[in-house]
């Protein structure tokens, strides 16, 4: 039975039948060369920060209780941490990686940040698997189509009634990945995402004290798809009706922001409209929501010198108010790098402060900074009626000085997003920055060599490096 409150999808056939009979018949000459050449870029992009994280307390605690878990090793390397797990535990802690830093790939549309799951269970999948390099990148794109579409129908409500789209959507593109790879048919893959629907979570909570349970959210994902694909293979039944069901996701997880679902993009122009391309590569390390703000208010630095200021107004879209911008004294005053990462204050501050927002403004110094704090204690924000989200994560800083003067910077479209792409040139040096500050130039060239040559390897290929 369908929820009442959901429009009708594009065919009488479940949501979950029509993911199941595309990914099942999915074939290599039907993905255009540009999205194979993104799906590679997106992984390399993913990989450097992944390496990168492993240099945080948080990659050595979550490596630690895994190993709790399951002292013997398994076929998956952990992304750079020269250790081997099972499939299962490993997707845990390599999706955990690749979102640490806050610094992953995200498709606006959804708010979801489908790399770090997806690529974390096919990864996991394709070692356990040997699969091929083509069927390694074929799954995930498959997941990525997936995940994408599920957070598109919400279109951002998700936010709004507590969850975490990366990992309530997230899930579910990592089951028709790892499916993919398992050779599950259409009628096991229905099931699989039956089955992950009871796992499919990940609250908002972290926000109010900046928990690090967000990190994990899409190596939850990754592992919990693992195990719903491992419980169909073996003849588990899940419910069809996943997503539009009178108990499915949309229902179970929006209560009343269920009517401004969309149900027909589900599965609107699947494997024809590529969602794949419309994902956004991260040019800052944290939350979406503030980049713009913080191109801004880096444009506006050179303005600092030209009197004294009274305040500061960042003007924002309303969905992103509960997440970088109330409670406001916490926001100015960032305890933690999570804190950090969705505070449009501290992010305007530190942008004015330093010309950039990167990796270092995470360090507990920067976060106690007198200077950075007492621009941090000017920035007031504003609701921007006109802001075009969840299309774009757009935002505006206004100075206000002393004697009267006011000096605005606007921008509509964030850096990395469709309409204003990062160039894959600038991906390649991103992940060698990244990569760099945890292995040698060299060792990191050959990852990303063998990454962007991919089709022509197997996944083991790559795990040979990652697992260095």
């Amino acid at each position: 039975m369908q929820h009442p409150g959901l429009t009708e999808p594009l065919t009488d056939r479940p949501i979950a039948a029509q993911y199941a009979h595309w990914a099942t018949t999915l074939q290599w000459r039907d993905m255009p060369p540009d999205v194979v050449a993104q799906a590679q870029h997106l992984i390399l992009d993913a990989l450097g920060i992944a390496l990168a994280s492993g240099l945080y307390p948080f990659a050595q605690q979550t490596l630690l209780a895994m190993q709790d878990l399951c002292p013997s090793t398994g076929p998956v390397p952990v992304f750079g941490m020269k250790t081997h797990l099972p499939a299962r535990d490993a997707a845990l802690i390599n999706g955990l990686l690749v979102h640490g830093l806050d610094f992953d790939d995200t498709h606006p549309g959804s708010v979801v940040h489908a790399t770090a799951s997806v690529f974390a269970a096919a990864f996991s999948v394709a070692c356990q698997q040997d699969s091929s390099g083509e069927d390694l990148l074929l799954a995930y794109v498959a997941g990525m189509e997936v995940a994408t579409r599920v957070g598109l129908v919400a279109g951002g409500v998700f936010h709004k009634a507590g969850f975490h789209p990366t990992a309530v959507a997230g899930i579910f593109g990592c089951v028709v990945a790892a499916a993919r790879l398992w050779g599950l048919d259409a009628s096991q893959t229905v099931h699989a995402q039956g089955i992950a629907l009871s796992m499919a979570g990940g609250t908002l909570e972290f926000l109010k004290e900046g928990a690090g349970t967000k990190r994990f959210h899409p190596g939850w994902a990754a592992s919990s798809a693992i195990v719903a694909v491992a419980l169909a293979r073996r003849g588990m039944s899940g419910p069809s009706t996943t997503y539009e069901g009178q108990y499915g996701l949309y229902a179970s997880h929006l209560g009343s922001a269920l009517t401004s679902c969309q149900l027909p993009l589900a599965t609107q122009g699947l494997g024809v409209d590529w969602e794949v391309l419309r994902v956004a590569v991260k040019p800052i390390p944290a939350c979406h929501f503030v980049h713009a703000c913080i191109d801004a208010a880096t444009a506006l630095r050179p303005s600092l010198a030209s009197g004294q200021l009274s305040h500061i107004v960042a003007r924002v879209a309303q969905g992103f108010v509960p997440v970088v911008c109330e409670p406001v004294a916490q926001k100015r005053r960032p305890s933690n790098a999570y804190e950090a990462q969705f505070s449009v204050q501290y992010g305007i501050a530190t942008a004015l402060r330093h010309g950039k927002f990167g990796l270092q403004a995470l360090e507990t110094q920067a976060m106690q900074d007198p200077a950075t704090l007492a621009l941090a204690d000017l920035v007031r924000y504003e609701v921007d009626p006109d802001a075009n989200y969840p299309k774009y994560f757009p935002g505006e800083v206004v100075l206000h000085f002393k004697d009267g003067r006011q000096v605005a910077h606007k921008e509509p479209i964030n850096r990395g997003a469709p309409g204003r792409p990062i160039a894959h040139v600038d991906i390649v040096a991103k992940f060698m920055d990244n990569a760099t500050l945890a292995w040698s130039a060299t060792a990191a060239s050959q990852l990303r060599d063998r990454v962007l040559n991919l089709t022509n390897q197997r996944a083991r290929d790559l795990a040979l490096d990652l697992g260095a």
